[in-house]
Parts: C-alpha cells; sequence; structure tokens
C-alpha cells in the first residue's frame, strides 16, 4: 500500500501555486509546498488530505505553536502532523513563525 504525505514550508513570497513538487517513490509519495502565510498553508493542509489523500504531514521549522494547532485543526484528528522545531528561526532574524507568518 502506498503512503501519501505532505511537507509545507513557510518563507516570504511564496506561492503554493509556484513553490511545489511531487517526488514520488515505490512507497510514499511525498508532496511539497511553499507558503507565505498559515493561512495558506491552511488551505494546502486540507488539500494535501482531502485531494492527494495525505494521512501525514510535516511541517518546516518556520512554523510556530500556533501555526502547528492551527494546521491539526484543519485536518482533523485523523491526520499526522509532525513539525522540525526552532522556537526562534534563524532565518527570520530568530522570531517564531507565529509572529512572522501568522497572517
Amino acid at each position: 500500500m502506498k503512503f501519501n504525505a505532505g511537507f509545507i514550508y513557510v518563507a516570504p513570497n511564496c506561492d503554493p501555486k509556484q513553490q511545489n513538487a511531487v517526488i514520488p517513490g515505490e512507497s510514499i509519495d511525498l508532496y511539497v509546498y511553499g507558503c507565505s502565510a498559515y493561512s495558506q498553508a491552511e488551505v494546502v493542509a486540507k488539500s494535501l488530505v482531502e485531494e492527494k489523500g495525505c494521512t501525514a504531514i510535516e511541517l518546516c521549522a518556520g512554523f510556530g505553536n500556533d501555526g502547528i494547532a492551527r494546521i491539526q485543526k484543519v485536518v482533523g484528528p485523523d491526520v499526522a502532523v509532525g513539525a522540525v522545531k526552532f522556537d526562534l528561526h534563524p532565518a527570520f532574524g530568530f522570531k517564531s513563525g507565529d509572529t512572522v507568518f501568522g497572517k
């Protein structure tokens, strides 16, 4: 059985319609999307579950605690949501993603 998973990253000026890729594999297909705000990431996460059949979503270190919770809420309890974690991200001036992307 094939496993479908998603990876969402946040960075300034990303557009998930432009910053996206599928990495196909024999046992897993990984859908990767870049977003510029949590609100975009919520739409992408919901789409990953409903349209791509993803049962797991990994979030980049740009997501703060609020961002992680927002994604879990939108996909529901049956989807595993994990996150790489920096409390203060070095690429974003040592700020939390909640401050930078929580639009």
